[in-house]
């Protein structure tokens, strides 16, 4: 190759780099639309810096050399066209540099927002520019004003809408709401009216009062709730194009025009519950994709959820409680127990514990104490404290996670798309043979309804029902067969995506591990007895809220002793309680807690466990270790997930030593400790440019970037909400061995989605012929249309079965 370097090259996916085009972003744009415009051409996946072209392809209608062949000719163009000089820059001040997001209505494909993106970057205003077709939005660094942007936008043909508020945001995700609601009233009103005429229609009633009753019922469905089917037809056929709307408007309007004019001739061959099924199949299937693409602003409206809506600032040494968004920088802010940080700030009196989980990953509770800082959104433990607010509004971390989800959501491109290439070809095929059926039995001195009725019988067997269902009817299946074995499918795109996955990115905290604190480590110096040591602490820890605490007395119970309350009790918030239990004074907490109160002890080393140790009479005697066991089912999860081939790596936000240790235990090979959320999403967004199929397991806040970034998002349902929003996969029970049962259920499902298209198609390949020929009437051809139907549907329930 002269222009193209191949990197990796898999059966359906390949990673190429074009050296002459490193650092050219807006030549590399075009060249991704350019190559998206070829229909065997799935995806293509741009990382400018490097130069790099991940692309995924069908290796049947386009072969690996022919695609390799395309791309270097089609690189090599784009490299040798002559550079145009780009309009000056204004002189701009870095500080007026701002950024603005905006949602995008009106694009209809990934080749829109590529077109988009490079148009706003070729503005001199603008620095850098990102449109992401998946979520509908643009993001725009630059010196311009929103009205601009949406000016800009708009002058592509595309319509901007305002998102920064929380107000714009809910309005945006109504919208979503709305467009559901309207595809389920559509798919709700035509089964009510569907389910009738199916009766009817089988029961094949010669009286004319059920032909009107037929006819009055099928009407409003196909000329009412499938009108979308027939406008939209009407205009790919003006583009000379087709796709599965055409087949479904040529086989319900064939069908119905049918029994129209057989109900006004007086003849007794109707075809309405044909008509009617047909439409009523598709937009329950049309419900189900717009019920699961409206999800992803619940995941953004979850997140914004966190910030409590109501701060207590400090004024003039009076307290004032003030909406959020009045806070400014600098503002000086109470934090009682129990409440939500409201914004980022730093600690300048009082100390506490925070939960910081949704953040760090770090199961353990972290204690603040002045000049600490403190994100927004975490949740304060039992103590008060005051915090000076450094970042506010767009700039605290809370929000800095909302934008990852908002920018990490992709469009995917679901297998419904395999049956749209085909329709683009078989429609065409189909209308062809049905015009020169018609024609041939004229010019034979056929009379003109036979001539018709030949025609439509081969419509009525062309008609798209099996084609229809081929894909809907087995994602049903598959996914209610997933709930009962505790895993919650939103949409069709994840399972099939599933089939191809690659890479498992694991968080560790609550994921692989059952996230709860426990006792792994108890060890009782010489001269002290085992039980009373024990009843001793759990005593003392007993009157403690802290969750290192309440481990200790968890661990005394396993054992048979109960916690009595101490007669005295005081807590040092971050060091250690002290206690008196009848005649014993009893301190526990940290090794230099108790060095502090005068007790010799050497900090002791537990191999990332927690280490709390206690000291009876002033003597030290016991040491706890603390630490957050693997799940009973993890190993057994990943060595199977290996045997499937799996590759596993553990990106967790705790510290090495511990994200080590367990993964050593549970057996992943690879691990990244310390990861920030913003690291978690760019290594999965790496992985994937490397041309790897990523799934990513969380349950944490902090997962939810990198959850919505990967290729598949897999959410432990004990986790957090906005954890299983993001991600397109529950684990109901936080079983992570499920997702070894999804993988295999993706690749079963996907085999029988196949097999469907391949028995719809062949069927039709068969039939046409006889119906072309006069040897199947109207009527058994719309029998032989209701088998194949019946035929697919038989054969995606085969998924229902238990393993």
């Amino acid at each position: 190759m002269e222009t193209i370097e191949v990197v990796h090259l898999l059966r359906r996916r390949v990673r190429v780099l074009v050296p002459a085009l490193k650092g050219e972003a807006e030549r590399l744009c075009l060249l991704e639309i350019l190559l998206r415009k070829h229909a065997a051409i799935r995806e293509v996946r741009l990382v400018p810096a490097l130069a790099s072209l991940a692309i995924r392809f069908d290796p049947k209608a386009l072969p690996v050399d022919n695609l390799l062949r395309l791309v270097d000719t089609v690189a090599g163009n784009v490299a040798r066209a002559p550079k145009q000089a780009p309009p000056p820059a204004p002189a701009s001040d870095e500080t007026q540099l701002a950024e603005v997001s905006v949602a995008v209505e009106g694009m209809t494909c990934a080749s829109c927002a590529a077109l988009i993106q490079m148009s706003l970057n070729r503005d001199p205003a603008i620095r850098s520019a990102s449109v992401n077709y998946g979520t509908g939005t643009a993001t725009v660094v630059g010196a311009l004003d929103r009205p601009a942007l949406e000016a800009r936008i708009g002058a592509l043909g595309y319509q901007a809408r305002p998102m920064d508020t929380l107000s714009q945001r809910r309005l945006i995700v109504e919208r979503e709401r709305r467009h559901v609601r309207e595809a389920r009233r559509r798919a709700i009103g035509a089964c009510l009216l569907s389910l009738p005429v199916m009766v009817i229609g089988m029961a094949m009633p010669r009286s004319r009062f059920w032909h009107v009753v037929e006819f009055a019922l099928t009407t409003p469905v196909v000329l009412g709730a499938g009108r979308q089917f027939f406008t939209r037809a009407v205009k790919l056929a003006k583009n000379r194009t087709a796709n599965m709307d055409t087949l479904i408007a040529l086989g319900a309007g064939s069908a119905y025009g049918h029994s129209v004019s057989s109900l006004l001739a007086g003849r007794h061959h109707l075809y309405f519950e044909a008509a009617a099924g047909i439409i009523f199949f598709v937009l329950l299937g049309r419900w189900l994709e717009e019920r699961a693409k409206g999800k992803a602003g619940d995941a953004i409206r979850r997140l914004l959820d966190l910030q409590p809506p109501t701060a207590t600032l400090i004024r003039d040494e009076i307290e004032v409680v003030v909406p959020v968004d009045d806070l400014v920088v600098g503002d000086i802010v109470v934090v009682r127990p129990g409440e939500r940080v409201p914004v980022d700030g730093s600690v300048i009196g009082g100390r506490t514990t925070l939960d910081e989980s949704m953040v760090t990953g770090e199961s353990m509770p972290v204690v603040k104490g002045p000049g600490d800082q403190v994100i927004g959104g975490c949740i304060n433990g039992a103590g008060s404290f005051r915090m000076r607010a450094t970042a506010v509004g767009q700039d605290t971390v809370l929000a800095g996670i909302v934008r990852m989800v908002d920018h990490a959501q992709a469009t995917k491109l679901p297998v419904q798309r395999m049956a749209d290439r085909v329709s683009a070809v078989f429609v065409p095929g189909v209308v062809a043979v049905a015009g020169v059926t018609f024609a041939t039995w004229i010019a034979g001195g056929a009379r003109f309804s036979a001539a018709l009725g030949n025609a439509v019988s081969v419509l009525l067997i062309a008609c798209p029902c099996a084609l229809g269902l081929a894909t809907p009817t087995a994602i049903m299946a598959a996914t209610g067969q997933a709930a009962r074995r505790g895993i919650y499918i939103r949409n069709g795109e994840a399972l099939e995506t599933a089939s191809g996955l690659t890479v498992l990115v694991f968080d560790k905290t609550g994921t692989v591990t059952e996230g709860r604190p426990v006792v792994s480590h108890f060890a009782v110096q010489p001269g002290f007895d085992t039980s009373a040591v024990l009843a001793l602490v759990a005593a003392a820890e007993a009157g403690s809220e802290h969750h290192l605490g309440r481990s200790v007395v968890d661990y005394a119970r396993s054992r048979g002793i109960e916690a009595k309350p101490a007669d005295d009790f005081a807590a040092e918030i971050g060091k250690g309680i002290r206690a008196r239990i009848g005649t014993h004074d009893v301190l526990v907490g940290s090794a230099s807690y108790l060095a502090e109160e005068g007790v010799a002890v050497e900090a002791p080393s537990l191999d990332g466990q927690t280490p709390v140790l206690a000291a009876i009479d002033g003597k030290f005697a016991v040491l706890f270790g603390i630490s957050d066991r693997p799940r009973p089912t993890s190993a057994a999860a990943i060595a199977r997930l290996h045997e499937l081939g799996i590759r596993t790596i553990m990106v967790t936000g705790d510290v090495a030593a511990a994200a080590h240790h367990i993964a050593a235990e549970i057996g992943i090979p690879e691990v990244v400790a310390q990861a920030s959320p913003a690291r978690k999403q760019e290594i999965v967004a790496g992985l994937r440019a490397a041309g790897e199929c990523v799934g990513m397991i969380g349950d944490g806040i902090n997962d939810a970037p990198a959850l919505a970034a990967a290729d598949v998002g897999f959410a432990i349902g004990t986790g957090t909400d906005v954890a299983i929003e993001a991600a397109p996969v529950t684990l109901v029970n936080g079983d992570i061995a499920k997702v070894a049962e999804m993988i295999e259920l993706s690749r079963k499902t996907m085999r029988i989605i196949r097999q469907n298209l391949v028995w719809a198609m062949g069927y039709n390949t068969v039939a046409i012929p006889g119906a072309a020929l006069g040897e199947l009437s109207p009527m058994v051809a719309s029998s032989a249309m209701a088998l194949s139907s019946v035929s697919v549907v038989s054969n995606s329930l085969r998924l229902q079965k238990d393993r």
